[in-house]
């Protein structure tokens, strides 16, 4: 193969031009990735461990996990925020990262059409290697996008894919770093940064050749400096920063928030903050939630069964908590009342329960079921909610009950409650 012309198109060397394409772009746009995609992974990861997946096929939508799952650990109630600081910043920080993934793979995109494509063992895995890590990072960015726009359009849970991608990403990432590490740390040292940022497009000149290639034989005219294609990837992420890190922070911010489906605030009054499914989107219905409701306590003493109107005769509690998601957004903090989980335990007889089995009375479906762990039981601040900022639930936030536990996923904060079991 090596021996028969390259292919007319890009894989033939003079069709890449650009003068500003070489090892020392390409590192500095590596070493941005080499920072933020460990973190993009790590609170990932985290996200993943937040939903306690351990305790069951209700949490967990990975069961084939195998060893993948081998750092999972109970997940904190404390401090409250901490579900909404880490998925912030794992949906933040892959939106502002799109357009510093998208300049790398620009400036090594002639690797991807070399000639011949392979050349020996050690130059086939060098490219499955790539193949994979470029893959991978398209995989995850266009999932993570989708998702956040509560767009659906792959086959399967987002989860689940989202989850098996990242592990070959990284596996992909950290066998590439072990790779190119060294020629990353010499392009950075071949030219200085401060000298490049005051170089315009006028003394702008190639690199000089390089052993991998990307240095242009025949390099065209320079259009833009390299400080340029800098500015430019520079302004796209702190413009997608602004358009989207509005959601997870609030307050004024949310307004900024255009590219997010949750950046204001839909209504006013008590209940007007986000809500990511309406009672109608899941088929619950009034007469679901009307005066035949019951709340049904099982555990070790003999079940008990409850009238909304005898639960408001409880003694109840308050926590201020925000709504936390998955797809990146947050609310403010919410000022819930209603009856503590830890004493809903007690009357069932299970004061140190290990678990809670939540079930909702919407129709089955995803997470119409959850189960929370003991130490969210039993954190004072984690309630059954009936009333938040001194009104009733709207049917949309959960009424008559919903579940409202410090750092837990939103989705895991069950709405319209009909069923609590407490388990050893």
């Amino acid at each position: 193969m090596g021996r028969l012309p390259a292919p007319p198109g890009p894989f033939r060397p003079g069709f890449w031009r650009s003068p500003i394409r070489g090892p020392w772009l390409t590192s500095v746009f590596g070493s941005v990735l080499l920072v933020g995609m460990p973190v993009l992974f790590v609170t990932g990861a985290l996200s993943y461990a937040a939903y306690n997946p351990d305790l069951g096929p209700l949490n967990d939508q990975t069961p084939d996990k195998g060893l993948l799952g081998f750092y999972l650990f109970d997940w904190p109630t404390r401090p409250s925020w901490l579900y909404r600081l880490t998925q912030g910043v794992h949906v933040t920080l892959g939106v502002v990262l799109v357009p510093v993934v998208l300049a790398k793979l620009w400036s090594v995109i002639p690797k991807l059409f070399e000639w011949p494509p392979v050349r020996s063992v050690a130059h086939a895995l060098e490219r499955l290697s790539l193949l994979t890590l470029v893959g991978g990072v398209v995989f995850e960015f266009v999932t993570g996008i989708l998702n956040i726009q509560l767009h659906y359009v792959f086959p399967g849970s987002f989860y689940t894919l989202h989850f098996y991608g990242a592990w070959v990403f990284i596996a992909a990432f950290v066998v590439h770093v072990a790779l190119k590490l060294g020629t990353l740390v010499r392009a950075l040292r071949s030219r200085p940064l401060w000298g490049e940022l005051r170089t315009g497009v006028v003394g702008t000149r190639p690199e000089p050749p390089d052993a991998d290639g990307l240095v242009a034989p025949d390099p065209a005219p320079p259009t833009i400096a390299r400080r340029g294609a800098l500015a430019l990837v520079g302004a796209g992420s702190l413009a997608l920063l602004v358009v989207t890190a509005g959601q997870s922070i609030g307050g004024r911010l949310r307004a900024t928030a255009l590219l997010a489906p949750h950046n204001r605030e839909p209504a006013n009054g008590p209940n007007g903050f986000q809500i990511n499914k309406t009672a109608a989107s899941v088929g619950v219905t009034a007469a679901m939630v009307g005066p035949d409701w019951r709340l049904e306590l099982y555990g070790a003493a003999p079940v008990r069964v409850f009238t909304r109107e005898q639960l408001l005769a409880l003694p109840q509690r308050s926590a201020r908590l925000p709504i936390a998601c998955v797809e990146g957004w947050s609310t403010e903090d919410q000022h819930w009342s209603g009856l503590p989980l830890a004493e809903l335990a007690a009357m069932a007889g299970l004061p140190d329960a290990a678990d809670v089995l939540v079930e909702s009375v919407q129709p089955p479906g995803p997470y119409t079921s959850v189960l929370l762990r003991g130490n969210q039981i039993r954190d004072p601040l984690s309630l059954l909610a009936l009333h938040v900022n001194g009104a009733d639930l709207s049917l949309d936030h959960g009424y008559p009950a919903r579940i409202i536990v410090p750092a837990n996923p939103g989705v895991n904060n069950t709405k319209w409650v009909g069923r609590l079991t407490f388990r050893t």
